[in-house]
């Protein structure tokens, strides 16, 4: 009696998704190490209820970042990284934007507090407008996946929203990643930061930004192929 062997042929973009997702992490926990050691070690700290107008405005990059960049990129990324059934996976996805969505706001209410303490005007610059763009956007992108996924909907409903609800989780990711990147060359120039150490750090930093946000939509658009 002959024992007879199926073979397994997994789908061509599985491996690639799950590889790009491994880049994408490294780039991320690179991109919290360099932001961590840049205002700890060049900025004097980081304490929202300091007196110190310098280390409360420090919480705003970390947590932005932390939130809508990383938290939000993760998120993205748990259909590949959760073992579970899909409505698991659904449900932590959901957690996750939630909680990036928390994150940014108190780092937004940061830069807010540090502007009353120094007696700045709020939402000047073209790095503010795209930052509370991407936070209103944001918000309703979680609502309107939150009613649409998590709650009874027809069939239809849902395939008619998934490509514009994927889409657009993908564009606000590069919306914050922007808003970042114009953050950082904001601050660079009201420093007066030139050719020096903490300049090179600082575009080190960005560089590992931009590349989680890539390689996290890599990974997005590999898996919708899987």
């Amino acid at each position: 009696m002959h024992s007879s062997h199926v073979a397994v042929v997994h789908p061509p973009h599985r491996a690639s998704a799950s590889r790009l997702t491994i880049v994408a992490h490294f780039f991320g926990i690179l991109a919290v190490i360099l932001m961590l050691f840049w205002l700890l070690h060049y900025r004097g700290g980081i304490e929202y209820n300091s007196y110190d107008g310098v280390r409360v405005f420090n919480v705003h990059p970390l947590l932005m970042f932390c939130g809508f960049i990383f938290l939000s990129g993760e998120a993205m990324m748990v259909y590949k990284t959760v073992q579970a059934t899909h409505y698991v996976q659904k449900v932590v996805h959901m957690i996750l934007q939630l909680a990036a969505f928390v994150v940014g706001v108190i780092g937004l209410c940061a830069v807010f507090k540090f502007h009353d303490m120094a007696n700045i005007e709020d939402v000047y610059s073209l790095h503010s407008w795209i930052g509370i763009a991407t936070i209103s956007l944001f918000a309703l992108q979680w609502l309107a996946g939150l009613s649409t996924f998590m709650f009874p909907q027809t069939d239809m409903t849902r395939k008619s929203m998934l490509p514009w609800h994927v889409n657009g989780g993908r564009t606000l990711l590069y919306m914050s990643i922007a808003a970042a990147l114009t953050g950082l060359m904001e601050k660079a120039t009201f420093i007066g930061l030139r050719h020096n150490r903490e300049a090179r750090l600082l575009n080190f930093l960005g560089l590992s930004i931009l590349l989680f946000g890539i390689f996290v939509d890599l990974s997005v658009a590999f898996y919708r192929h899987i």
